[in-house]
């Protein structure tokens, strides 16, 4: 589907909803890269790919994209960093830029540091769900330690700043390795760089304040570390159910019963 150059890979997908020929004028690609750059650009710059792909940013040396997201001019951008860092800004703090264009600075890192993940926050909607559960940010570190704060907490800063505590970062939790806005009905995802995952329910979390350590996610063998977490919304749980179920119920090749 898209040819890969050496050392290259994919980390982000956006699904356009509606007629996916549909480039709406007011919407953009808001990206972030690992050495804190940012950049907004028009959802139309995209809207002729080629087959060997196009330039969506100009990244340094050493750098790379870590996160993507579309918007429409009402959201509010968070960045995290590994040493435990937040920062919260308007969008529209950021100018659209073209593809070929470079961004500016969105966080400012100590050395050594880097930022793990991007998200976006729409404005325009109250701060939660349908069903009127609060909006979280759940944090989680490579030792398997985490907690989830609400979104209130996050209070704005300048873009380029260092940013605000969001996580104690500390010998026992190791480096902040993800974040996701989560609602108390939701489901997510864990999984360790030795191939584990772990399906937990966000409301079994405990909501803590920003400065703090967190409580354990997921229990850790000797050596292992956690390197990704996924937030899954209550129709995407049904589903995973609906496979887990069908799986249970089937033989694999080796005609052994799967178990998760």
């Amino acid at each position: 589907m898209f040819p890969l150059q050496e050392g290259e890979k994919i980390n982000v997908v956006l699904p356009l909803t509606g007629d996916n020929r549909t480039f709406p004028e007011n919407h953009f690609v808001f990206m972030a890269t690992r050495m804190g750059t940012v950049k907004k650009t028009a959802l139309t710059e995209f809207s002729n790919p080629r087959k060997a792909g196009i330039i969506a940013v100009d990244l340094d040396d050493n750098d790379f994209l870590i996160g993507a997201a579309l918007t429409k001019g009402k959201h509010d951008v968070m960045l995290f960093s590994d040493g435990g860092k937040a920062v919260r800004f308007d969008e529209n703090d950021v100018r659209s830029m073209g593809r070929n264009a470079r961004g500016v600075r969105g966080m400012m890192l100590e050395e050594g540091q880097s930022v793990i993940a991007m998200l976006a926050a729409p404005t325009d909607v109250p701060p939660e769900d349908a069903e009127g559960h609060p909006t979280s940010v759940l944090t989680a570190t490579e030792n398997g330690y985490g907690k989830r704060t609400p979104i209130e907490e996050y209070t704005r800063h300048g873009r380029g700043t260092k940013g605000m505590i969001a996580i104690q970062q500390s010998g026992r939790n190791g480096k902040v390795v993800a974040a996701a806005l989560v609602h108390a009905d939701d489901e997510i995802m864990l999984i360790t760089d030795t191939g584990v995952l772990v399906r937990t329910r966000v409301s079994e979390i405990r909501e803590m304040g920003r400065a703090t350590q967190g409580v354990t996610l997921i229990g850790l063998d000797e050596g292992s570390k956690l390197i990704g977490m996924q937030r899954i919304a209550d129709r995407d749980a049904e589903q995973v159910d609906a496979i887990d179920e069908d799986a249970a119920q089937s033989p694999d090749a080796d005609g052994d019963t799967p178990t998760a």
